[in-house]
């Protein structure tokens, strides 16, 4: 008998609640296909994109306008930054950002980050995910928590999408969502195969009466021709798995099959040694972070007035560099939005300093925004959700930044 495990693994998709996987499947095809609903191009999405392993805001929006700034990175601050407002500067590997930021489709908020001290990788992205600083306790993520809450009946199969070999934190709960590394595999196999799948789905849950409404989820995944798909407008996304994910996303938008949430991140930023300045370790990270976000920006066109890139990273780095050239744990850092709603061209946020009394614990950037200040201005503005009381437990927003 196949096992979950091996069937997850050998279709290319993973499904939160797998006990559930089928029904909420057949459920929703049948919905849509009785209704006739299509997302339509009008649908608020948003998309979730992590930077693992705590990203140095103080490079990537370099703080240059602060007298404090080159005393304390003598060998890696960055001096060729490209002036944002007199103040801050995107540093040059970012370049590919800067022309959305002009045309005021990109925001930046500084001094950003979670209000728990922890300087663990671990707990600290597990704590933005889950949207609950300091609480183990709770046991959903923040982006499944908000599709609990704006339930319809009429929701996609592939409301919430993230491309990754597992179920992100943010999206692990009860509300439906799917991981998958490939659109094509899931297509081919799903669609081609479906005798296979049909046999797999007998094996775990028994006979399975309603297969053809099963699959109606698989046909509208073959609607976005992943073997056939260009990039449009010029678009260019790098090769890793980072920038596929991001052209996998949007080809979902692009074929309307209803996504609403989508989820992605990008690892290697835990730059202990030989972080470098204008050129090295973080200067090759940030481009091709840069170029994903500009390839998928230029990619979507006139869609994107319906979508926001939200990014973030769990923590940032400490403001003196160390003896190997590189930056340890820290607090704050920064986060980028863009897209349609987005008002951009501005870097938002307090900015704290950078004298030694003005600093976290005499060594990281201040926190002067919680994070989900903007998560919850990303739902309410533009995701529409009437309250975050839900998304976020225990948290009461502050006064709106006016990203949206």
């Amino acid at each position: 008998m196949i096992s979950r495990r091996t069937f997850i693994k050998s279709s290319g998709i993973a499904l939160a609640g797998f006990a559930a996987a089928p029904s909420f499947l057949v459920r929703t095809a049948m919905a849509q296909r009785q209704a006739g609903v299509q997302a339509g191009t009008d649908r608020p999405i948003v998309i979730a994109l992590f930077q693992r392993g705590a990203a140095d805001g103080i490079s990537m929006v370099v703080p240059f306008g602060d007298p404090n700034y080159l005393n304390v990175r003598p060998q890696i601050a960055i001096r060729e930054s490209l002036d944002l407002d007199g103040f801050f500067g995107l540093h040059p590997s970012l370049a590919p950002l800067k022309s959305i930021y002009d045309s005021g489709q990109l925001a930046v908020v500084h001094a950003v980050g979670s209000p728990d001290n922890t300087r663990s990788h671990f707990d600290a992205q597990d704590y933005m995910e889950s949207g609950a600083p300091g609480n183990k306790s709770v046991g959903d993520g923040w982006l499944n928590r908000y599709m609990q809450t704006a339930a319809h009946a009429k929701a996609s199969p592939f409301r919430a999408v993230a491309f990754s070999a597992n179920m992100p934190r943010s999206l692990m709960g009860p509300a439906p969502a799917v991981a998958m590394t490939r659109i094509g595999d899931f297509g081919v196999r799903a669609g081609a195969a479906s005798d296979t799948i049909e046999g797999a789905f007998e094996a775990m849950y028994g006979k399975v009466d309603r297969g053809p409404e099963t699959f109606e989820a698989v046909k509208m995944l073959k609607s976005a021709n992943p073997q056939q798909y260009v990039a449009e407008n010029g678009a260019q996304y790098p090769s890793s798995a980072y920038g596929q994910a991001l052209l996998q996303i949007a080809q979902l938008i692009k074929a309307d099959v209803g996504l609403e949430v989508a989820f992605a991140d990008i690892g290697g930023w835990d730059t202990h040694a030989n972080q470098g300045n204008e050129r090295g370790q973080l200067s090759n990270r940030l481009g091709e972070f840069a170029n994903g976000l500009s390839a998928l920006y230029h990619d979507l066109g006139d869609r994107v007035r319906n979508v926001v890139v939200l990014t973030m990273t769990e923590f940032g780095r400490a403001i003196r560099q160390n003896g190997s050239g590189g930056t340890d744990h820290g607090h704050a850092s920064c986060l980028f939005a863009f897209g349609g709603p987005v008002k951009g061209g501005k870097v938002y946020g307090r900015w704290p300093g950078l004298a030694p009394e003005q600093l976290y614990e005499g060594r990281d950037l201040a926190l002067t925004t919680d994070f989900r200040d903007v998560f919850s201005e990303v739902l309410t503005k533009h995701m529409g959700v009437a309250s975050v009381a839900k998304v976020f437990p225990g948290f009461k927003p502050g006064s709106s930044l006016g990203i949206i």
